[in-house]
């Protein structure tokens, strides 16, 4: 349990490294379910956030899963371990079948056995889930819980981060190009790179 607690420490350190690093936030999310299915010894782990409409969960980054099995069909938020999206943990033990799973089958081709699904919320909203997926019938206990639930959120801060700077490279790129044409409307020589000289008296 000890060497558990270590791990996730440790992994939990590296992710938040990676969050505050200048990468594409694609680059990051995947980082994130590949730590994650790591430091937890799993076999897979996804990030999915919630549709606009609040209806659909959509897989947005995914480690250690078939794309046959991510893009097995739309996974509605109300039939797919819909505890979770009330700011619960949830751990299910035997995926092929628990009734909050919404693709049993699909579940039992994949190998996966048991599953942890926990909220992904920013401030107070919940925005999506992070789950990570065992190949062997697995017991969830509150470290593993607490792991994902930090990780989760670490997730959607980076979500967060990315859409305010994409919001301040839109402002600064608006402003440098208004500065641009009121230097140019001015008649600014050094607009092309001259260096005017004042006249000799």
């Amino acid at each position: 349990m000890e060497s558990n607690r270590e791990q996730y420490v440790t992994s939990l350190y590296e992710l938040a490294a990676n969050i505050n690093s200048a990468r594409a936030p694609e680059s990051i999310l995947q980082s994130l379910v590949e730590g994650m299915a790591k430091a937890m010894g799993a076999k897979g782990c996804s990030i999915m956030l919630l549709s606009p409409d609040r209806k659909v969960l959509l897989h947005t980054a995914a480690y250690g899963l078939s794309d046959w099995y991510v893009r097995k069909g739309p996974v509605s938020a109300d039939k797919s371990i819909s505890e979770a999206l009330e700011g619960k943990p949830v751990a299910v033990l035997d995926a092929t079948v628990d009734p909050r799973i919404q693709y049993q089958e699909q579940a039992g081709k994949e190998g996966i056995v048991s599953i942890l699904s926990v909220p992904m919320m920013l401030r107070e909203d919940i925005i999506g889930v992070l789950r990570i997926y065992s190949g062997e019938r697995r017991y969830f206990n509150l470290d593993d819980m607490y792991f994902a639930a930090a990780v989760a959120n670490l997730g959607a801060i980076a979500l967060e981060n990315a859409r305010l700077y994409e919001a301040v490279q839109k402002d600064y790129e608006t402003f440098r190009r208004d500065m641009l044409e009121w230097r140019a409307a001015l008649g600014y020589e050094w607009m092309l790179g001259e260096t005017v000289t004042p006249p000799e008296e």
